[in-house]
């Protein structure tokens, strides 16, 4: 017996919108140099389990010297863990998107209080056969 394709039955005319309605706002992007996949994500979250945290954030919150730091942190590392402190008040989840509003970084992935972000830096220096900057 044959399956029908996946898309038997649909009836799509060219140059129509296949869903209607509003589009929701879409994250902030990654660079155009480096398009931020599901497969660049999963690749990332993987680089990331090795690592250790790089940047602490206290009872403070996101305070300008904090989000210097983790500039900084960026600049030389690309991918990098944050880790929030217990006192402070604010879901994980929302202050790891304020950082990456702030720096203009990716959300790679939220476990706990600890956050991973990414930010391509096209200004490091990179020779072929290399490791990536934080693997360094």
């Amino acid at each position: 017996m044959k399956r029908p394709s996946r898309g038997a039955g649909l009836a799509v005319k060219r140059g129509t919108p296949r869903a209607m309605g509003s589009a929701a706002p879409r994250p902030v992007a990654a660079p155009a140099s480096v398009p931020f996949t599901s497969k660049l994500r999963a690749e990332l979250r993987g680089e990331a389990h090795h690592l250790s945290v790089m940047v602490h954030i206290g009872q403070q919150g996101l305070t300008p010297s904090v989000i210097s730091a983790f500039e900084d942190a960026l600049r030389t590392h690309e991918l990098v863990k944050v880790q929030l402190a217990r006192g402070l008040d604010a879901k994980p989840k929302e202050v790891a998107q304020a950082l990456a509003i702030a720096t203009k970084a990716q959300v790679v992935q939220t476990i706990g209080r600890t956050a991973t972000l990414y930010r391509v830096n096209p200004e490091l220096a990179r020779k072929r056969g290399d490791p990536p900057p934080w693997r360094k």
